[in-house]
């Protein structure tokens, strides 16, 4: 027998009363708190292909640990490190040359390079290999190359975790919501059992505004569009020298290292 739209509709809504009181099945279906965030608004900033490049020679450590602190605030990162080192949760972090660079460091590299700290994130890879292996879609990734993860899809599997070539993601074993310094009540927080890693300030861009890394950091991280050639992330690529993260591996990150300005 057909059935039009408006009349299966109409039987969902009905079924929903039953089964659920007073909510509709329109409003059991509408975007939850996580998702409302990344829908689109007239201000939001758009790009084709998002990417990010880091001049290190603007970030010293001052600078560093500010954009560690303005991610974590504001995404609401537990701070397990006191309780449990290994269950630490972090969505910007540091690595030495040799840590962030495998196959790039030498016996003979230049100690500024060597000495270096670096800052590292989600690489936001065109071809990622975490949104492949995962069995929900709670990773998946947008029409603009961000690397998105869906709290509420994830089942915990960790298959992402091990598909991710640079450690960008971390496992929830206990609850973090005890462990949120300050909590920050424009943005969700997470449970136990759920994976979660660096979106590029999704819901940042949603509002028009910058990832809050890039705000603090002085200059050193540069964010952009990577298919605009008259962007600033294009400029910076085109007058220095810069490295990326594992290349070799296929995923090709986008998220790019000055390192001409260290040497």
């Amino acid at each position: 027998m057909d059935i039009s739209r408006r009349e299966f509709l109409k039987k969902i809504a009905g079924l929903s009363a039953i089964l659920f009181g007073s909510k509709t099945a329109f409003e059991l279906l509408a975007p939850g708190e996580l998702e409302a965030q990344y829908l689109p608004k007239p201000e939001a900033l758009k790009a084709k292909r998002w990417a990010m490049v880091v001049d290190m020679g603007k970030m010293d450590e001052e600078t560093i640990n500010k954009c560690i602190e303005a991610c974590h605030r504001i995404h609401n990162v537990p701070d397990f490190a006191e309780e449990n080192p290994r269950h630490i949760v972090k969505w910007i972090w540091t690595e030495p040359y040799e840590n962030a660079f495998p196959g790039l460091e030498q016996e003979h590299i230049a100690k500024r390079l060597k000495d270096k700290l670096f800052i590292v994130m989600c690489n936001q890879c065109d071809n990622p290999a975490c949104v492949r292996v995962c069995p929900t879609k709670a990773t998946f990734q947008r029409e603009d190359g961000i690397v998105m993860m869906d709290m509420h899809r994830c089942i915990g599997c960790r298959f992402c975790m091990a598909a991710c070539p640079f450690g960008s993601r971390n496992f929830n074993w206990r609850d973090p919501r005890p462990f949120i310094k300050e909590r920050n009540p424009e943005y969700p927080t997470r449970e136990k059992g759920v994976v979660e890693k660096c979106n590029f300030c999704a819901e940042r861009l949603a509002k028009g505004l910058m990832p809050a890394c890039v705000e603090v950091s002085n200059g050193g991280l540069i964010f952009g569009d990577l298919a605009d050639k008259n962007s600033q992330v294009r400029k910076a690529l085109r007058e220095h020298y810069t490295i990326r993260r594992k290349p070799y591996l296929g995923t090709d990150p986008q998220v790019y290292y000055i390192v001409d300005t260290l040497l």
